[in-house]
Parts: structure tokens; C-alpha cells; sequence
């Protein structure tokens, strides 16, 4: 895509009293979603834990290991399920947009006893391939030895009863998503939260600054725009269309 730096679209000019006078009433509207979004994540945080009982060994650079191991020490572990598999030709986009989000936050959040790691189904191989093209240093697992995958709802390939984002599917091949899991004192695993679909927009902070501008999302499909970081055009002087 030749991405050409446009004018926003028309909007109504008004004078600045005006345009306060709405602003104040949207910043109402504002306060309202994110009290909603407050009582979302208590909501969230007050699930019941199911334990994990399968003991999966993945692979990673530094050898099998458990997932417990993949805790790093701390309570708490986010698992991205990234979508990529052993003959993929490049990494999914939208995985890859939301794999760049990371490395920045994780330096933070390991601080505060969340440990984080990808797990896809691509062997060990293409998992560093991909790892080493686009410039990542978050941990990032295979489960192509196990069926984790499988379990959380990312793969499919035709079992009855398998669903995606809780419904029933007939999806082949993989998905995204985001799985949480934590650990207690006693070492037990427990699965806490999954997130799948549009649920995954909460990690994204691209599109949450995006969704501040008069463009928003500037999209004519579902990230009509959206290439993989190395594949973008070196950017240059702004221009008129």
C-alpha cells in the first residue's frame, strides 16, 4: 500500500465555547465507560480459577519446560496464543501488531508479578526465524509437542464440540487469543481468563491512541492499513492526497 498522508475529513467548525459545551458532555459519556470498564475488570479479577491438570512441556530456547516454569518466579502469567505455524510463510499481522506492544510493557508488568509469553504451534525453528526477523525479545514457547493449543480454543482441526471465543465453530487451522493463568503458594497452575476475537483490542495501544483522532482507525476493512513493521515504507514528509 502507498500510504499517502491525508487532510481529516470535513468536520462541523464551531467556536471554542461550543466546542466545550460538547466536550464537557462527552467527557460524561467518558466517565460512564470507564466506571463500566472499572466494574468489567473487578468482574474480571473475581472469576473463579480452574486448575490445570495437564502437565505441557513446551519448547523453548532454553530447553522443555513446564508451565509452570514459564512463571519466571511470579504469580502471575499472560500467554498470547500468537498464530503461527511450522510452514507459515511470514507471521500473522495482526499477531505480529500486537506482539510489537510488548516488549515495551513487559518491562513493566514483570515488575509487577505478571510474567508474559508467546506460545505458538510452529516448532522451536520457525518460532526463532520469525523471532529473529522481527527484532522481538519476549519469551516465546512451542506447543507443537502438546495440546495446549487445542485446549484453550486457538486450534482446530474438526473435533466435535470445539469453539472459538465461546461459541461453537468449525474453524480448521489456528486463532488468536489471550490466555491468563496464576499460581499458588502451594505451586498449583490455575486458568483464570481467556480473551479472544475483538477482546484482544485491550492490548493494543496503537489503536487506543488511533481511536483519540479524527480519523480513528483509518481503515476501509478490519486494519486495512496493517503490515508487519519491517514491511512498511520508510515514512517521509507529510502530503497532501
Amino acid at each position: 500500500m502507498n500510504w499517502k498522508y491525508t487532510t481529516a475529513p470535513p468536520h462541523t467548525v464551531a467556536t471554542r465555547d461550543d466546542w466545550l459545551k460538547q466536550r464537557e458532555a462527552l467527557l460524561v459519556r467518558e466517565r460512564e465507560l470507564t466506571h463500566a470498564r472499572d466494574a468489567i475488570a473487578e468482574a474480571r479479577r473475581n472469576l473463579p480459577w480452574v486448575k490445570v491438570e495437564q502437565a505441557y512441556v513446551f519448547d523453548t530456547p532454553q530447553g522443555e519446560r513446564t508451565l509452570s516454569d514459564l512463571f519466571e518466579g511470579r504469580s502471575q502469567l499472560a500467554v498470547y496464543h500468537f498464530m503461527l505455524a511450522s510452514d507459515a510463510q511470514n507471521p500473522c499481522g495482526g499477531c505480529s501488531f500486537i506482539a510489537d506492544h510488548v516488549d515495551a510493557a513487559r518491562q513493566h508488568f514483570e515488575h509487577a508479578d505478571l510474567s508474559f509469553v508467546a506460545i505458538s504451534r510452529a516448532n522451536l525453528d520457525k518460532i526463532e526465524q520469525v523471532r529473529r526477523r522481527m527484532g522481538w525479545t519476549f519469551p516465546w514457547a512451542s506447543s507443537h509437542r502438546n495440546e495446549f493449543n487445542y485446549d484453550f480454543g486457538v486450534s482446530f482441526d474438526g473435533r466435535p464440540r470445539q469453539t472459538y471465543n465461546y461459541e461453537p465453530t468449525d474453524m480448521r487451522g489456528d486463532a488468536h487469543g489471550t490466555s491468563i493463568f496464576a499460581k499458588d503458594d502451594s505451586g498449583d497452575v490455575f486458568h483464570t481468563y481467556s480473551t479472544y476475537a475483538r477482546g484482544d483490542e485491550a492490548v493494543i495501544g496503537a489503536f487506543h491512541w488511533l481511536d483519540l483522532t479524527p480519523k480513528g482507525r483509518n481503515e476501509t476493512g478490519t486494519m486495512s492499513w496493517l503490515k508487519r513493521h519491517d514491511e512498511y515504507e520508510k515514512p517521509s514528509t507529510r502530503r497532501s492526497a
